[in-house]
């Protein structure tokens, strides 16, 4: 009798999660994605079916990992690399205006992961490959623009010290930023791939082959993955990874978006999943531009069997340590935030700086996975100082973010809703209040948000609703690599407040 075949539904990780790469232990996947300027930095999660993914953790959860402290947004971390090799972890990737490549190591990759061990060569996107005789390559992008190609060079996977000169082995189909490049050693054959046509409508995965490390590696005229030119619901699909899995089939994961009105997105770049067949000439294939990635997947099999994870519910802060969902905007300021100081409640101090500001910002988020959905908090806050402020935020950057929260102004408190679009900040309503704890809620529907209030849970007022172009990545002059994060907030508008803000809970609804 002929198995069903099994469905699922991409992204795999909806929201915010670019640049995947993948490993496997056994029976047993890890997954890693692009975490920029948020912190803990590189969200890992756990998997043994692909489809369903647990996160158990973040790579990088410590400074002397990672300092965010100055980071612009889309600034920080890029495209994290993850591979496992007798029995150790290794994660390596690349803190842009920081540490520049490095990697990081440990034997249960939920942690802890070591102290980062620096390398030598390279601009972003480094990958790893641990050759059958012993042998450790590094290969990373470097260039702009269309002089970005990949360099590859020998390390002490140790020390990380470099034990070969880096050599230019892939330029890339001549399209702009060849980057994401990964090597593989399949069936006797190197196989170098890479992202081309940066991560927008141009994106693509490219593949070649060789019988040497460092080429010359034959190019595969077409792309292996792409939806250029089409009006697949599913676009930009690019800077993928490959696994084998113990069934001897192979997968990629990529990232891509899905469009509102063919325009934008405020999700930001995600995680798909998607079979990869061998053609006859022996090359990889996953789509392209043949409707093959959709949202509805149908496959043969998968390797295992995974429990379904929850995107949606309540925090209700009764733990000692936060949901591993949730994340800081950079490194958080020391005393800034507290899950002791009112037990249930997560205390948030407000900072010096905004929501505006470069810099500590008193804020933890979790990332929108759906564009219909509500969140919600109960915010009990009695500042005495004016421009103390705390509730309830949704960010994309620095120049694009909304919020609804409880402001003290003139010597009184208000219930106030703010947008800032393209820099530009403006109070889009005020309500005079005198009392200590409010609800407040976002609601985001497909093209826009909303902003209310409550000071019973029951009913709601809504101060203002705002369209949901201006907080996508595809609004932000130059590059803008993140998507929105829901979250709480608190500041002092120039100093330190003299007050924390508690937040009873945090609640997720799609």
């Amino acid at each position: 009798m002929t198995p069903s075949p099994i469905t699922y539904t991409n992204p795999i990780l909806p929201g915010f999660y670019p640049d995947p790469s993948i490993t496997r232990a056994g029976d047993d996947f890890y997954l890693v994605c692009s975490s920029f300027e948020y912190f803990p930095g590189v969200p890992i999660f756990h998997s043994q079916d692909l489809i369903h993914w647990t996160q158990i953790g973040h790579v990088l959860d410590r400074v002397s990992q990672l300092d965010t402290r100055k980071s612009k947004s889309s600034g920080g971390i890029f495209a994290p690399t993850i591979r496992y090799h007798e029995g150790t972890f290794y994660m390596i990737t690349t803190e842009i205006h920081g540490k520049g490549n490095f990697y990081v190591t440990a034997t249960d990759p939920a942690g802890p992961w070591s102290d980062p061990i620096i390398i030598p060569y390279g601009g972003i996107d480094p990958s790893l490959m641990f050759d059958e005789d012993g042998k450790v390559y590094v290969t990373t992008q470097q260039g702009a623009d269309y002089d970005s190609h990949a360099i590859q060079y020998e390390i002490d996977i140790a020390t990380g010290a470099a034990l070969s000169e880096p050599v230019v082995i892939w330029t890339g189909d001549g399209g702009p930023w060849t980057e994401g490049p990964h090597l593989y050693k399949i069936n006797g054959m190197y196989y170098i791939m890479s992202a081309s046509g940066g991560t927008a409508k141009e994106h693509r995965e490219i593949i070649g082959r060789s019988s040497s490390p460092y080429g010359p590696f034959e190019r595969l005229e077409q792309p292996i993955l792409t939806h250029r030119g089409t009006d697949s619901p599913i676009q930009y699909l690019g800077h993928a990874d490959l696994i084998e899995d113990r069934n001897g089939d192979w997968w990629a994961v990529f990232l891509g978006v899905r469009l509102v009105d063919s325009k934008y997105t405020v999700l930001g770049r995600e995680t798909f999943l998607a079979p990869v067949t061998w053609n006859e000439d022996g090359w990889p294939m996953i789509d392209n531009n043949e409707d093959i990635v959709g949202v509805d997947m149908k496959v043969p099999r998968v390797p295992g069997q995974s429990p379904k994870p929850a995107l949606s519910g309540r925090y209700d802060f009764e733990d000692d340590v936060l949901p591993f969902a949730m994340t800081f905007l950079r490194n958080p300021a020391e005393a800034s935030w507290s899950l002791n100081e009112r037990p249930g409640w997560l205390s948030l101090r407000g900072q010096s700086k905004g929501l505006s500001d470069i810099g500590q910002v008193a804020f933890i988020g979790r990332r929108q996975q759906h564009t219909s959905a509500e969140w919600s908090t109960l915010l009990d806050f009695n500042p005495t100082v004016d421009g103390e402020e705390a509730g309830l935020c949704a960010r994309l950057d620095e120049h694009a973010h909304y919020e609804v929260g409880l402001v003290q102004k003139d010597g009184h408190r208000v219930i106030a809703a703010q947008l800032t679009i393209d820099g530009i900040t403006r109070v889009e309503a005020e309500v005079p209040i005198t009392a200590e704890r409010i609800y407040l809620k976002i609601q985001a529907e497909l093209t826009e948000y909303t902003l209310l209030f409550s000071l019973d849970g029951q009913e709601w007022n809504k101060l203002s609703t705002a369209a949901a172009y201006p907080l996508s990545p595809q609004a932000v002059k130059g590059n803008g690599f993140t998507g929105v994060l829901i979250g709480l907030y608190a500041t002092g508008h120039g100093k330190v407040a003299e007050v924390p803000a508690h937040f009873d809970w945090f609640d997720y609804r799609s």
